[in-house]
């Protein structure tokens, strides 16, 4: 087309020597020009728009493309010497943090059929239930030290001998200094009201990180009303959070069947760490209690207290009970997804998890049949227990875990549960771990309202 238009003007010239037609030929030769450039212009812009309709389509039609680095993982996979050398810097390098497996597509994760009793009316206690390992457990009040802890200060032989059950004063939280407070106050008034609980539910919101969930009233019992202490921790911010919302507590303090309990100075800045407290301590909170539920409040209560410790505590002759972790089963999987998603600061869990490394911490096995729990990774928003001599060790040393590490409690689990049972063979602490759609039967799943303030 271009050369056609040139020979045009070519001609055009030579007919016309005189130069009549000269301003006309270059007038056309100027366009001539533009034309060329405008359709380079298009034909490029329809190249690069071809080029991207072929990238995308090979995207999403799932064709390997060779960029640099994909054909390397299938052949890293399948390497053993590497795959064994993963396993052994794990943690420790920034760059090994992959996605754990079981994380690689999120699954929907369903409830499950529970065969709880009918009615609370036809359910006793059963008589030789509390008929589990017995010793005397205190619990250090008060320590000399120039900046008092909430956890106190524990020394590495104190932690050691904390782990045998026999009778002794161990670190439990609520330590003091002379004269000196260390946190999580309560009232008189709301101290005298859970010394009264013999059976208590609890959960906390700290911090304004979550809405407040009521336990559906219709699906608890009349007897469980009355008998059942349910009690929600909040801080002052919470409480103002919660009233601006409708939730306003009465002249007693409740909220529907939630007793508020107003905390104040709170131990630790990091509001997860500060959840642990009511979560692990409610042996401290409830003195007088027998058997607590504590709920996360990030679900809803649909079923009666009575029925759910009848169904995990008396039936199955069980001490504690906890749910497997819907989705890992691995600390070294844990371990990597709580890096992956930033769930605390990566030196602080690498120094936990070779701590628990060096002290016989392992991988754990799920083809082993002897395996002494189904799963090494709890979800910990769920647990029934009874306040046993056991249960209340296991639960003080769980919570001095995570005073002196991290708040990622499905972190030490398994470390202080294993080592619990062996420095202990001869008293073993009654755990029962079920399945995690059991505890979504029992439950309503929300999402949390913030995530809670982490520690830098």
């Amino acid at each position: 087309m271009l050369p056609e238009r040139r020979s045009t003007v070519a001609s055009s010239s030579y007919q016309n020597p005189s130069g009549k037609n000269d301003s006309n030929s270059l007038l056309l030769l100027r366009r001539g020009k533009k034309f060329g450039r405008i359709v380079k212009l298009k034909l490029s812009h329809f190249f690069f728009f071809f080029l991207s309709l072929f990238f995308f389509s090979c995207i999403f039609s799932g064709h390997k493309l060779l960029f640099h680095g994909s054909e390397l993982l299938p052949h890293f996979e399948q390497n053993p010497y590497m795959n064994n050398h993963m396993e052994i810097d794990i943690g420790l390098n920034k760059s090994n943090i992959e996605k754990p497996p079981g994380s690689k597509k999120r699954n929907k994760h369903l409830p499950c059929e529970v065969a709880l009793g009918e009615s609370v009316d036809r359910i006793l206690e059963p008589q030789d239930y509390l008929n589990f390992t017995r010793f005397s457990l205190g619990f250090v009040e008060t320590q000399t030290h120039n900046k008092p802890r909430f956890g106190g200060h524990q020394t590495l032989n104190e932690r050691e001998r904390s782990y045998s059950a026999i009778n002794q004063t161990i670190h439990c939280g609520f330590v003091k200094g002379f004269h000196q407070g260390t946190g999580f106050d309560l009232s008189e008034t709301d101290r005298a009201y859970m010394k009264n609980c013999v059976i208590s539910v609890s959960s906390c919101i700290f911090g304004s990180s979550d809405f407040l969930r009521r336990p559906a009233s219709k699906k608890i019992s009349e007897f469980s009303k009355r008998n059942v202490c349910f009690v929600m921790f909040v801080d002052e911010q919470t409480l103002v959070k919660l009233a601006s919302e409708g939730h306003v507590p009465d002249k007693q303090g409740f909220v529907g069947l939630w007793k508020t309990v107003v905390v104040s100075n709170l131990p630790y800045t990091d509001m997860r760490k500060t959840g642990k407290v009511p979560k692990f301590l409610s042996h401290r909170l409830f003195p007088s209690s027998r058997y607590s539920i504590w709920i996360d409040s990030k679900m809803r209560l649909t079923t009666d207290p009575i029925l759910i410790i009848d169904f995990f505590l008396w039936r199955t002759k069980s001490e504690f009970a906890i749910s497997n972790h819907y989705d890992r089963h691995c600390v070294w999987d844990e371990v990597l997804q709580n890096k992956r998603l930033n769930k605390y600061n990566h030196s602080a869990i690498d120094e936990q998890f070779m701590f628990y490394r060096s002290d016989g911490l392992k991988k754990f096995n799920p083809s082993d049949p002897n395996s002494p729990l189904p799963s090494y990774v709890p979800e910990g928003s769920f647990i029934v227990r009874a306040h046993t001599p056991m249960s209340n060790l296991f639960t003080c040393l769980w919570f001095n875990e995570v005073d002196r590490f991290t708040s990622r409690d499905q972190l030490s689990f398994a470390y202080t549960y294993l080592k619990l049972q062996r420095m202990n063979p001869d008293r073993p602490l009654r755990l029962y771990m079920f399945k995690d759609c059991e505890r979504r039967a029992l439950t309503k799943l929300f999402h949390h309202r913030v995530d809670s303030s982490r520690p830098a």
